[in-house]
């Protein structure tokens, strides 16, 4: 009989004395930031054997649950073929197996297949393994490609012969995973990082069959606020450099036919200028926030004249439309635009006979448009689903106007069907006025009397909008009950860009704020009571979670907080951490006083009181570039020394991964279990 551990870890104090702005904290925990320590790797693992033994009682139905959601899943899977120059290139699954092969056939569908990647085999020798990305030649030869094998987000570039199927010697270390070829074939360019900050920092050119050692510098980003990256236009007639921070975005370009010339500079930076380019013909197309155009605009420039000063508009801005992106066809321009909550795609002719949006009869769904490679296309592909409906990659032909359903994601297991669901989108008021739409999705037939458990779910950070998608996974607790909720707070960008603005630095308080009334809203409407209501966030939504807690810990039953960054003020105080710098536009400079103080009031870690608490699982990876597995180690153990409820409170850190989590199809769905089952457990689940 395996042995159960009663009583929590305790980690030995070592006070660090912390002192900026006349200001002392001390942080008894600072000390498990050496995962070199072995006194560390010993409290981790002592924390995960805590944990697996405080779940033991659920490990078959951790097992149970797995291989349901393993079930739904289509094993033998393919994706829809896209053409590019030449080629239909298809990514596909063969059962069994937990990672893609990547495939091309020429010209035709009905072509040979040519393997070009089997991730299955290149993953044989190691814990973790993710293929990054794949970049093909002009001439369709060669296919530079990236791998990590640590989950650190370290990528090492090389390059495969596609005729012969030789890996040449050619290796780069340590670039972000993405690279571009020239219109020569034999000229990549790649963006490499900082070694101890992990900003991408500059960007190197590469000469097939030479010495990376010898690569030549094009371009070096000093702002410690900007990260670089290098991309070609759709056009495939220029190279781009960009430069972006939170507030400003810089873009230099090159033709990609000359790839030894210098690159020209698009439009110098301006503070808060943010803006971003796509070619066609003569032209540039640039949406941008210029001139007050907070939900931006679409404007146009001649090749030889990019500064601001000759860019035309074509669309102007709009109070309540935010223009997300674009994509340039040979005859048509698509837009991606959102309103209410809600993406458009509106779809205008070169030649001005056309303006029109494709019609979804929704309040909760998503659009977004897909793969679209081909520039001379008569066809859009985008994708669209909802909280009941499956994913579907749809074909929209401009001419006919009529669309094909390429593939809607297949839902196994003989139970699913979308009609025994029901979603909608309800409106919680925030204590400052302000409206809070919230997304929620359950089955048909639940009555609302405050009985039923519900999820709460939320990121509302850096404007990246949750929007309300469907989950196979998710079904494991609809089916025994559970409402999910999707709270679309400040933060975010859902109902605009004023939305995320209001969200951040000095206003980041409305994020928890919003969180907080959308949970007791929820509660007073009787979806749920506070003895049913778990919340869940991860990364940023992970402070989320931390700082929700701290205020209103009363009104949840248990959290669910995932790669949390919970140490915000210490974090943001050490510019050598990963990511630092290019985070004080979203959360402030706590080397300038008003941003300390405010960052304090909210820091979940610096803000942990001697009260009762949620139940709550913590879940980390030892080898996370964007929040390092020591903030939530230090909070999970101050939490155990300060709080004085007998909740649950256990951490779970995957000591082979990062801030993604297992790689493989499945061992991730494995994490999902054990968070599934700590819900359902709190519930007295466990059909």
């Amino acid at each position: 009989m395996k042995n159960i551990i009663q009583h929590p870890p305790v980690t030995r104090k070592k006070p660090k004395k912390l002192s900026v702005h006349g200001d002392l904290r001390i942080d008894n925990y600072y000390w498990l930031n050496d995962k070199e320590n072995p006194e560390v790797i010993d409290y981790l693992n002592a924390e995960n054997d805590y944990t697996k033994s405080m779940m033991m009682h659920t490990e078959a139905f951790q097992k149970e649950l797995f291989e349901e959601m393993k079930g739904r899943i289509k094993e033998d899977d393919t994706t829809v073929p896209y053409k590019l120059n030449g080629y239909w290139y298809i990514v596909r699954y063969e059962k069994g197996k937990d990672y893609p092969l990547y495939v091309r056939k020429k010209e035709h569908l009905d072509a040979p297949e040519e393997i070009l990647f089997d991730c299955n085999e290149m993953a044989k020798e190691h814990a973790y393994f993710n293929l990054g990305s794949i970049a093909i030649s002009p001439d369709n030869t060669l296919a530079a490609f990236s791998t990590d094998v640590v989950s650190r987000r370290q990528y090492n570039i090389q390059i495969k012969n596609l005729v012969t199927g030789d890996i040449y010697s050619d290796k780069i270390l340590n670039t972000t995973g993405s690279a571009t070829w020239a219109n020569d074939n034999k000229t990549l360019f790649y963006s490499i990082k900082d070694e101890v900050t992990l900003r991408s920092h500059k960007i190197l050119k590469h000469k097939l069959h030479t010495d990376s050692k010898k690569d030549i510098e094009v371009f070096h980003e000093e702002d410690e606020t900007f990260n670089t990256f290098v991309y070609k236009t759709k056009s495939k007639k220029y190279l781009v450099i960009g430069s972006s921070s939170t507030l400003t975005t810089e873009y230099r370009i090159l033709n990609a036919d000359t790839p030894d010339d210098e690159f020209k500079v698009f439009q110098e930076r301006i503070r808060e200028l943010d803006y971003s380019i796509s070619h066609f013909e003569d032209h540039f197309y640039i949406t941008a926030n210029s001139n007050g155009a907070t939900n931006f605009k679409l404007l146009k420039t001649e090749e030889k004249t990019t500064q601001k000063e000759h860019w035309q508009e074509v669309i102007p801005h709009r109070e309540t439309v935010l223009l997300e992106d674009i994509e340039v066809f040979k005859n048509y321009l698509v837009i991606n635009e959102r309103e209410n909550g809600l993406n458009n795609l509106r779809i205008i002719s070169w030649d001005g006979t056309e303006d029109y949006k494709l019609p979804f009869n929704s309040e909760t769904y998503t659009v977004y448009i897909g793969n679209n490679t081909d520039f001379d296309s008569e066809v859009l592909r985008y994708g669209f689903n909802s909280l009941t409906s499956p994913s579907s990659v749809i074909d929209y032909n401009f001419k006919s106007k009529l669309k094909e359903i390429k593939k809607e994601q297949v839902v196994l297991g003989g139970k699913f069907d979308k009609n025994n669901y029901e979603s909608k989108r309800i409106w919680a008021t925030a204590r400052d006025g302000v409206k809070v739409p919230i997304s929620l999705v359950y089955k048909k037939g639940i009555k609302l009397d405050g009985t039923n458990p519900l999820l709460q779910y939320a990121y509302g950070s850096y404007g990246s909008t949750v929007d309300p998608s469907f989950s196979s996974i998710r079904l494991s607790l609809l089916d025994r009950g559970f409402i999910y909720a999707i709270a679309h707070i400040r933060g975010g960008e859902y109902l605009g860009r004023p939305w995320y603005e209001n969200g951040k630095l000095l206003s980041k308080l409305n994020t928890f704020h919003d969180f907080i009334d959308c949970s007791k809203y929820l509660i007073e409407q009787k979806y749920t009571s506070n003895e049913h209501l778990y919340a869940y966030g991860g990364s940023a939504g992970g402070l989320l979670m931390g700082a929700v807690i701290n205020m209103n810990p009363e009104l949840y039953n248990g959290i669910l907080a995932a790669v949390p960054f919970v140490d915000v003020v210490t974090t943001m105080l050490d510019d050598s951490i990963p990511l630092t710098t290019g985070e004080y536009d979203e959360w402030g400079n706590p080397n300038e006083v008003d941003y300390y103080n405010y960052m304090k009031s909210y820091s979940p870690y610096d803000n942990v009181e001697a009260k009762h608490y949620p139940n709550m699982l913590v879940t980390t990876g030892l080898h996370d570039s964007q929040v390092q597995y020591w903030e939530p180690a230090k909070w999970v153990a101050k939490l155990r020394e300060l709080k004085t409820d007998t909740n649950k409170l256990l951490l779970y850190t995957d000591m082979n991964s990062g801030h993604g989590g297992a790689s493989g199809r499945f061992e991730s769905l494995k994490e999902i279990a054990l968070e599934y089952a700590f819900l359902l457990d709190l519930e007295g689940i466990y059909r």
